[in-house]
């Protein structure tokens, strides 16, 4: 009965949403008030129909109800009911109910707080909301039912794939269909603002948080699937730029550039046409990762849920959102009245070189991605683009861009001195000359690649703070004074320089971890020792131990340091028996400014066991970056300025202070 009432709720949501994305923008081009005040409730109503249905199919994974084929095919009685709930997204079906639950959510969210927003716009950006949910729930409905039925029930089902029974992973899909689909907004206020002829600095005010936090839990999604490469495939790797890595990292790109751009819109009042088209082609790029991980158009670790019929409906949807949005763009955006000049030398035209850096960066992982893919389905050969390619083509451009960062928040907006940037960034300069020193003297004369991107971490920190001290006058006033401007400071000051900063600690790592790192393959008996990275690893042997529904050999090293021990690691083999699949689980221990890592393997059946074993430098470090990256992204969103209905409130407790006039309008 339960999987009925799921099925019916989507039903109910999906004739809300056809109301929801036609009757609204019928009434606001004919100034029907009535019809236009219909876009609110049904957002709020559209997004409760679809929570039903979802917890509807979240409780027939937990109690196992195998009458339901989606719960028979993704789920088994033994399976941990961690990995019961996150089997709910985990499969082609499930993950669309997720996907159509997070965009009705932000629907929902522009609906409750979005009063401060204009009512023609906000009428039009939920009424494309409800016709990206039409596309959506059209598919969950007619081609893609979470609920069908299996008759007769087997006893029992065939589990979830078990790449996929991970902590890391069954968190990985929330956060990237939350930046996924949280990138929809800005693609609804881009086709709103192209529907008025109108995109001003309180457009890109109301942009700029839904952008901020779809691209902060974007960034938490990749780092969480980078992790879980790292620790669960067992090679000691954290990105392969495989096509589906390369599906979230490029609305990640172009979400970034989106981030800067809005600020020109903002302040200067121009870069319209291109902020409008950044913002329809990263909701495009999000429906592309769509189409490359659902429509079975490639094999993947990763492209855990495919199907190639159902393929073919992502496409179209992906042609008619994407070819309809950008023949409309072509049609209205020469209407956009241009804003003010700007000199090449200030902030706006550092946004702009940082927009086209990105840009030209997404263009070689867009092409990347997808060169394979049309050699094979217009002649039928297989070829491989792999990290040569990405190496040689996305790091050349990510040097001048870094290098950029640190720069661009130094110049003055519409005409900038360079010079006088630079010498605030002297001790920038200096750290960067202690760091490539004090790198090339402990790595013994090393290549100069480390040394570079040595350089540019410590020259993007360094940065990040010298930009903020600047603003704060730390060393060059009173204690007091500095305290005040700490305290008065917009909070989105503080999340620039912890985002720039953070990346800057990634790079740090990233280069580390990749030129210094130590590695060792061998097979190894009970009471064999191997030197790695000046710890001695000494392997007490291999035993089988049961788990909740796999299998495992496990193996044990005991870890030393100038004769004293450090830590015992634990890595296993996992053996699942449904469905029947071998997965790794390294052992992982941060230890002085590196990670141990070590893995071991099949026996040899000769008491020996093959075994790999890492000693990281400063890996940890990417992980700490990131989180200070997502940190920083959430800092900015607290920032008055982007809290949607300050302004509403702030005119409330104004009026109730004293008959006073009104005090004009403020942007949100």
């Amino acid at each position: 009965m339960i999987p009925e009432i799921g099925y019916f709720a989507l039903v109910l949501a999906l004739v809300i949403a056809v109301a929801q994305g036609t009757i609204p923008l019928i009434g606001v081009q004919r100034g029907i008030d009535s019809w236009a005040a219909v876009a609110r409730p049904a957002a709020v109503i559209q997004f409760v129909l679809v929570t039903i249905a979802f917890l509807a199919l979240l409780q027939a994974f937990v109690v196992s109800d195998f009458s339901v084929m989606n719960v028979v095919a993704n789920s088994h009685t033994n399976k941990p009911m961690l990995y019961k709930i996150s089997g709910t997204w985990g499969s082609h079906e499930g993950s669309l109910v997720m996907w159509v639950l997070i965009l009705s959510a932000f629907g929902a969210a522009v609906a409750v707080f979005g009063n401060n927003l204009p009512p023609a716009l906000r009428t039009r950006v939920l009424a494309i909301q409800g016709l990206i949910a039409v596309g959506f729930l059209s598919f969950s409905v007619f081609l893609s039912n979470p609920f069908e039925r299996v008759v007769p029930a087997p006893l029992d089902g065939r589990g979830l794939n078990p790449l996929l029974q991970d902590p890391g992973l069954a968190f990985h899909p929330p956060f990237l269909y939350l930046g996924y689909v949280g990138f929809s907004i800005a693609f609804s206020f881009a086709i709103a603002a192209l529907i008025e002829g109108r995109v001003d600095p309180a457009w890109a005010r109301w942009v700029r948080p839904w952008t901020l936090a779809s691209w902060g839990f974007l960034t938490v999604g990749i780092a969480l699937g980078s992790w879980w490469a790292y620790y669960e495939l067992g090679w000691g790797g954290w990105w392969f730029w495989d096509p589906v890595e390369n599906a979230s990292f490029m609305p990640w790109l172009a979400g970034t550039a989106l981030l800067h751009s809005s600020i020109v819109v903002e302040k200067r009042d121009t870069l319209k046409t291109w902020t409008i088209l950044l913002a329809i082609l990263t909701f495009s790029l999000s429906l592309l990762g769509t189409f490359i991980v659902r429509s079975g158009v490639l094999n993947s670790v990763h492209a855990f849920a495919s199907d190639p019929a159902r393929g073919i409906f992502i496409l179209g949807f992906l042609v008619l959102v994407v070819g309809g949005s950008l023949t409309l763009f072509a049609i209205r955006a020469p209407a956009l009245k241009g804003g003010g000049l700007f000199a090449p030398i200030s902030r706006e035209g550092a946004l702009v070189l940082n927009n086209l850096l990105l840009i030209s960066a997404l263009a070689t992982v867009l092409l990347g991605t997808l060169y394979p893919l049309f050699l094979d389905a217009l002649t039928g050969e297989k070829v491989t683009v792999g990290p040569p390619f990405f190496n040689r083509t996305f790091v050349p451009l990510m040097v001048p861009l870094i290098a950029m960062m640190a720069v661009g928040p130094m110049l003055a907006w519409k005409r900038a001195d360079l010079a006088g940037a630079m010498s605030r960034l002297k001790v920038a300069i200096a750290a960067v000359l202690i760091v490539v020193l004090a790198t090339f003297y402990l790595s013994g004369n090393g290549p100069v690649l480390p040394l570079l991107g040595m350089a540019l971490g410590a020259w993007l920190v360094v940065g990040a703070l010298t930009e903020l001290s600047g603003r704060l006058k730390l060393f060059r006033a009173t204690a007091r004074d500095s305290w005040n401007r700490a305290k008065n400071l917009p909070r989105s000051a503080y999340g620039t320089a912890m985002a720039h900063g953070g990346v800057g600690i990634v790079i740090l790592g990233m280069t580390a971890s990749l030129s210094w790192e130590t590695e060792k393959l061998q097979v190894m008996r009970p009471g064999d020792s191997v030197d790695v990275g000046g710890y001695e690893f000494v392997f007490e042997g291999a035993r089988n131990v049961p788990g909740p529904n796999y299998t495992a050999l496990r193996g044990t090293f005991r870890v030393l340091r100038g004769g004293r021990e450090i830590t015992v690691m634990e890595p296993e083999t996992r053996t699942y028996s449904v469905p029947p699949m071998q997965t790794t689980e390294a052992a992982i221990k941060p230890v002085r400014l590196a990670d141990l890592y070590a893995v071991v393997g099949d026996p040899d059946g000769n008491g020996g066991y093959a075994t790999r074993l890492y000693h990281k430098p400063l890996l940890n470090w990417l992980w700490i970056g990131a989180l200070i990256m997502v940190a920083g992204a959430f800092v900015s969103l607290t920032d008055r300025r982007h809290r949607v209905g300050a302004p509403a409130r702030r005119r409330r407790r104004a009026g109730a202070a004293a008959p006073a006039p009104a005090p004009a309008p403020q942007d949100a």
